[in-house]
């Protein structure tokens, strides 16, 4: 075999092994320390932010504005063309402590905290939101904007905004994040 037909053979083989998604068996450690880490369950099942393909993407985006509002976002694209992605906004994070998902917000903004789920292909296929119905919370265990670190968990109920009823129960949510 030729040293370009190797090339090309050793060049596909690493594309489909990158292309395979990870099996998840545990959540990231709870750390405090920036290491760019975020998890949770969702409805029993354990969720990470993962990548498709051998490109890395932009799949952690962490946003502490000049008020105190903290915006996190964590998208999974292991299983495209279907991706899955977590936005979490709170209100006026001025120090560690609990902060409460409880407004009701018919679909993400900035008017108030919340906990949002989306599972898409292309378009939302389900969308579910924390309200006054469907609640949780954020703990800040660090925030540091000086060595932009923001590190904490998270628990919340969410309803689905096409079917009210029906609720997606994300436990045991931790995250370590570098501020951008």
């Amino acid at each position: 075999m030729s040293c370009m037909k190797k090339f090309v053979v050793i060049c596909i083989s690493l594309f489909l092994l990158a292309a395979c998604k990870k099996k998840v068996d545990e959540l990231p450690p709870a750390t405090q320390t920036g290491a760019n880490t975020f998890g949770a369950k969702v409805n029993g099942e354990l969720w990470v932010p993962q990548v498709f393909g051998p490109l890395a993407n932009d799949i952690l985006e962490t946003r502490l504005f000049a008020n105190g509002d903290l915006s996190i976002k964590a998208s999974n694209f292991s299983l495209s063309p279907t991706e899955t992605e977590f936005d979490i906004f709170i209100k006026g994070v001025t120090a560690t402590g609990t902060y409460l998902l409880n407004s009701n917000a018919t679909y993400p903004s900035m008017l108030t905290g919340y906990g949002y789920y989306v599972k898409r292909v292309l378009t939302p296929k389900d969308e579910w939101i924390t309200s006054s119905t469907a609640t949780g919370s954020v703990t800040i265990t660090r925030i540091d904007p000086l060595n932009k670190i923001v590190s904490g968990t998270f628990q919340f109920n969410a309803a689905s905004i096409y079917t009210p009823s029906q609720i997606l129960m994300v436990t045991d949510g931790r995250f370590d994040l570098k501020i951008q």
